[in-house]
């Protein structure tokens, strides 16, 4: 197993450890393995997509585009 160091804000370090009852090394392994299994999805669905970099960036200036009219930022 690879051992690993973290850098935390002041606030949160504060948190910890007031409460020194928990297993934070277990609560960051187990957020580590959810980021990682969402990634492992995406890569899995993103395997057999057809759709380009350049289309996925087009799609997203859409959508964003048009988040920014239903809120009356654009016209």
């Amino acid at each position: 197993m690879v051992n690993m160091t973290l850098a935390v804000p002041a606030e949160l370090d504060d948190i910890m450890k007031k409460h020194k009852e928990m297993k934070w090394s277990e609560v960051a392994r187990q957020a580590l393995w959810d980021e990682a299994r969402k990634l492992e999805l995406m890569d899995k669905i993103l395997s057999k997509s057809k759709l380009t970099e350049k289309d996925a960036e087009e799609i997203g200036h859409k959508i964003k585009h048009e988040i920014a009219k239903w809120h009356g930022l654009v016209k």
